[in-house]
């Protein structure tokens, strides 16, 4: 019979009684669910379960009656984990802790990300829990000090180090006695030996038997009891033979018993420095924070004095001054001053850009040659800086599906091996008769050279390695299943405004009928004034700038009228009611299938005029005033300047593109065939984009897709893969897998590219690892001694296994050398 369980998780959502039952009636259909009271006073459901059941099982009970049920995540460092066997434990004995649902354990950077049940986190127990398994608990990674990070881990090397001295060095001079038979009578040569191994071997043997013995001792098989059984059979063996108990003098090898730990301290020496390059580029990212800033403020007397303050001291508002040389402390606008300012690490662009009054600064760039005042606008975890570090961050922690398989293997890898080594061990001694130390001999040799670590490294190193590199591009990759789902896309989908153009359309032609131009204009812009569309913008530019023309002539400027009952109608243009001349008046702007549904009659002169301005690519807008047509306004906005070289590499590279748009059919078909895209969709509503990439899914085709994040969240939501293009400013936008800084278009491309080379890598990785164990494995056995006579000796074993996780995590920091052909191609 199941052991009975409880479980206790809260749910959001909740207003009455009626609604606690609801909760309770879904969950009480789930098989697992023993019994169930939801507490309307805590908003939790307390069950008691006869089995163990999925947090998704869970979710969905209560999402399907209306209810959600709250989560969290916090990330947690820890120490102590060397292989991916010790991954596995993590991952599945953390989620036994109440409230834990999930646990993802990073063996790259030794972090685990636990998702738990809102409210319901007990640190207490996660951190005996992983002192249970045998690593250590470090503490929260959010409050972790970075000094104190190197720190530790400089004084970690420097204890390996000392480790690797003396042991090799105490092993040269155990081989030199061993060879020379060198006796210091009355010892013999086996208690020399012994006396000379025992400091050094207990000093070199002990974390890595510290750590078995927790292991074994909380029935945690892993590859620290491997090793510590290798090492110590080694040791038991040699005093054995020592004294000729049980075994004679044939059986010491006091220089392998030393030397085997020092090769595998060797190998978590090298694995933890490569393993600190993998994670530079968050380092780096970090690093570009500036520690204090310059505050404008005043004295007692009025006067203007200059205050050196820590970045944290800064407020929303505070006036800075960023002299050259320096780094912009906050995300600000320049109020006063002009200079460049080298953006390159955050938007991957390595131009220097002019900034002056009312332009947007980032924190961490760097003013070039003139002095800034700024006024901060967004500060501490708040700024673009920040956001893109937490961004890598999660992405670097996450998993690609592929790691399924090798998480699979590795759960069965130790059991196996040990099997495989009490086979070995037979088969030699007893069926074979090649005699009790070469059948021991090769035991040691296969627990110690079988390695599932650089099965645990293959993926998480070239994940962090390749997002990291990525983030250089200003190319942000939110986790390891878009790097998969990228490698392969069969077609690109693109938004038209602000993807293939530039977002920012201009104003080119102003007809109007019976109404003064600045009338028109005034009118329109009142009406535009409460969208956010880019149109829109540009409209009331050019409403700015007329004013100022205006003002230059000594004649009043215009402002905006009084407006009410605003109302944007999706694909077709906006909807007011306006005073103009003290009479409240309807108000059309859009296109012709606005004024079609409104019952706004169109002259043969209107709809000429419209009809001219569409077939020179030009967006237009028509404007109607109390069911009478007023004006037409036209817009251009310019086709980016790489958007042809960015289809023309996907072309190259076999990817089919197409393009969605709102704008009408002859715009869109010249921009279209301006770039060289084959496959057009004009006038399309937001909806319309998200069931053609429906309709491409249907087919069998892998489908990316490329909108700003805003009205084409529904698409990019569907999509394989959705690339959302950041302008600097919105790089947390929650629809895009992946997010394009500063809208460049060949990073669309370029992703792709960072996606199948991380992946290519991955599995090169994954089949080294493999081809690592499936040849040294039998060498170990002795099959290098039934063809070649040559025995494969336990210190052997221990630098191969030492060799096998540098090598692949080596491959992987090759990442960081990755430059994408198409910016090979552009530079």
């Amino acid at each position: 019979m199941a052991k009975e369980k409880e479980l206790s998780i809260p749910v959001d959502g909740m207003h009455c009684s009626s609604c606690s039952l609801l909760v309770e009636k879904s969950l009480a259909k789930l098989d697992e669910v023993e019994s169930i009271n939801v507490d309307l006073n805590t908003n939790k459901a307390n069950m008691v379960l006869n089995d163990n059941v999925s947090p998704d099982i869970i979710d969905e009970a209560v999402e399907s009656v209306g209810f959600t049920v709250p989560k969290d995540e916090v990330v947690i460092k820890i120490d102590g984990m060397h292989c991916a066997s010790c991954v596995n434990n993590v991952e599945k004995f953390l989620p036994r802790v109440e409230g834990v649902v999930e646990a993802n354990a990073n063996l790259s950077n030794q972090k685990v990300t636990i998702k738990y049940y809102r409210d319901i986190l007990n640190l207490k127990e996660i951190q005996k829990t992983i002192e249970m398994l045998g690593f250590e608990y470090i503490g929260l990674d959010g409050e972790l000090d970075i000094m104190d990070e190197e720190e530790r881990y400089q004084k970690d090397l420097r204890g390996k180090l000392y480790r690797i001295i003396v042991g090799l060095v105490f092993a040269a001079i155990l081989m030199l006695i061993m060879h020379f038979h060198y006796t210091i009578p009355p010892l013999t040569l086996g208690q020399l030996s012994l006396i000379i191994a025992i400091f050094p071997f207990y000093y070199v043997s002990y974390p890595i038997l510290k750590a078995g013995w927790n292991s074994f001792k909380h029935k945690n098989l892993d590859m620290d009891v491997m090793y510590s059984m290798g090492i110590l059979v080694a040791f038991v063996s040699s005093v054995l033979g020592t004294f000729n108990i049980v075994l004679d003098s044939s059986f010491m090898f006091y220089e392998s018993a030393v030397m085997l730990p020092s090769f595998l301290t060797i190998g978590r020496y090298l694995e933890a420095r490569a393993k600190r390059k993998t994670s530079s580029s968050i380092k780096e990212l970090i690093g570009l924070q500036p520690k204090t800033a310059t505050l404008i403020t005043t004295d007692s007397d009025g006067n203007t004095v200059e205050k050196e303050i820590d970045i944290e001291e800064i407020n929303i508002g505070d006036i800075l001054l960023v002299k050259p040389g320096e780094k912009i402390p906050a995300d600000s606008i320049v109020v006063e001053g002009e200079s460049y300012v080298d953006e390159a690490m955050i938007t991957g662009e390595p131009v220097p850009k002019l900034k002056k009054a009312g332009i947007d600064l980032f924190s961490g760039t760097i003013n070039q040659d003139g002095a800034l005042k700024i006024e901060a606008q967004k500060i501490g975890s708040e700024t673009v800086l920040s956001q893109i570090i937490d961004l890598v961050e999660k992405a670097q922690g996450t998993k690609p599906p592929v790691q399924r398989l090798a998480n699979k293997i590795v759960s069965w890898f130790i059991p196996v091996i040990l099997t495989i080594a009490i086979i070995v061990f037979c088969l030699w001694y007893f069926v074979a008769g090649a005699g009790l130390l070469f059948a021991l001999t090769c035991l040691i040799s296969v627990l110690v050279v079988a390695c599932p670590c650089s099965l645990g490294l293959a993926t998480p190193t070239a994940v962090t390695v390749g997002v990291g590199r990525a983030a250089e591009y200003g190319i942000l990759i939110k986790n390891g299943e878009t790097l998969e789902s990228s490698q392969d896309v069969d077609v690109v989908v693109f938004d038209k405004t602000g993807t293939i153009t530039e977002g920012k359309p201009e104003v080119e032609d102003i007809e109007t009928f019976d109404m003064e131009e600045s009338k028109f204009l005034q009118i329109l812009s009142t009406v535009e004034n409460n969208s956010n569309h880019p149109i829109a913008k540009s409209i009331l530019n050019r409403f700015k700038l007329d004013n100022i023309q205006l003002r230059s002539e000594g004649r009043e400027d215009l402002s905006l009228l009084d407006l009410d009952d605003f109302e944007n109608l999706t694909g077709k243009g906006l909807k007011a009611n306006v005073t103009i001349d003290r009479e409240i008046k309807p108000v059309l702007a859009g296109n012709l299938k606005l004024m079609e549904a409104e019952g706004v009659f169109v002259s043969e002169e209107v709809l000429n005029k419209f009809d001219t301005f569409v077939s020179q690519a030009k967006t237009t807008i028509v404007m109607a005033v109390n069911g009478e047509i007023k004006g037409i306004i036209t817009l251009m906005d310019k086709i980016k300047s790489n958007s042809k070289h960015t289809i023309d590499a996907l072309d190259e590279m076999g990817i089919e593109t197409y393009m969605l748009t709102g704008d009408n059919e002859k715009t869109a078909s010249t921009v279209a065939n301006s770039v060289g895209i084959d496959n057009v969709m004009a006038n399309v509503l937001p909806n319309d984009k998200l069931d053609k990439v429906s309709q491409l899914q249907k087919e069998g085709k892998r489908v990316l897709f490329v909108g700003d994040g805003i009205n084409d969240a529904p698409a990019l939501s569907q999509a394989d893969v959705g690339v959302a293009m950041g302008n600097g400013t919105d790089i947390a936008m929650e629809s895009g897998d992946i997010v394009v800084m500063e809208g460049d278009l060949e990073n669309v491309v370029a992703s792709i590219q960072f996606s199948q080379k991380v992946m290519t890598r991955i599995k090169e990785n994954l089949f080294w690892a493999f081809a690592y164990n499936m040849l040294l494995v039998p060498a170990a056995a002795g099959l290098l001694f039934l063809l070649f006579d040559i025995v494969f000796r336990p210190e052997w074993a221990g630098l191969a296994m030492a060799l096998s996780s540098v090598t692949v995590i080596s491959l992987s920091l090759l990442l960081k050398r990755y430059i994408p052909p198409i910016k090979r191609q552009s530079n």
